[in-house]
């Protein structure tokens, strides 16, 4: 873990590490975490919160994938079109068998050289190498795939095969909507790479187990919050 100072702030670290929660693990704009803040009588502005969450958001997160476990070698690869400043771009993403976001990445292009970015950083980040990689039947994925020498590793299909990717795409299209679609490249990467961080540690999956199993994930998901958010 690496500290994070929250020194130049004159508000408390539980404020801002709860106001960066809130706005990451639900569906709240910035106005929402204002107004549920203000009901706990703390008056926060909504471009303080602003800049709590492009500045803390990337570094917490970094600290809750130091936390998480290795993912499986069972890889889910998809791309959703998304709508950015008038423009059309891709967004691709990467889940294991689990549900686990492995990585996201916005790009202009849906070719070859975007699926070799895709799984150059998979492959460079994650530490592991892929039993199967399931994909769609998009051409790019096969090129890619085959330059890397991962060919035999490919599990082509449609959208049932694939589902588990595509079921992934929910929560981004949700907070798309909540944010009135992303207003840049960058801040769209920026948001996702730490949402995705957050959504990992919180998918609980509480309709898969038991009310007591619940409960214990849920007090080391908030203990891995906690210690991610740790002052230095």
């Amino acid at each position: 873990m690496v500290p994070i100072s929250f020194k130049p702030h004159r508000f408390p670290l539980d404020v801002i590490r709860y106001a960066v929660w809130l706005y990451f693990r639900f569906t709240l704009s910035i106005r929402d975490v204002e107004e549920l803040l203000a009901q706990r009588g703390i008056e926060v502005s909504r471009e303080a919160i602003r800049c709590w969450v492009i500045k803390f958001g990337p570094l917490i997160a970094a600290n809750l994938r130091r936390r998480r476990c290795a993912p499986t070698g069972r890889w889910h690869l998809d791309e959703m079109v998304v709508k950015i400043a008038g423009r059309r771009m891709w967004l691709w993403r990467a889940v294991d068998d689990e549900g686990e976001v492995l990585d996201v990445l916005v790009q202009k292009r849906r070719n070859k050289a975007a699926a070799l970015k895709l799984l150059r950083k998979l492959l460079r980040n994650q530490g592991i190498h892929p039993e199967t990689i399931t994909t769609d039947k998009l051409a790019s994925y096969r090129a890619a795939l085959r330059e890397l020498g991962l060919t035999g590793r490919r599990r082509p299909g449609g959208m049932r095969a694939n589902n588990r990717a595509e079921n992934s795409h929910l929560a981004i299209r949700r907070r798309e909507r909540k944010q009135q679609k992303f207003k840049s490249q960058g801040s769209a990467q920026r948001f996702l790479a730490s949402h995705a961080a957050v959504y990992n540690t919180f998918n609980t999956q509480p309709h898969l187990i038991r009310r007591p199993t619940l409960r214990l994930f849920r007090a080391a998901a908030h203990e891995a919050w906690t210690a991610a958010t740790q002052a230095g």
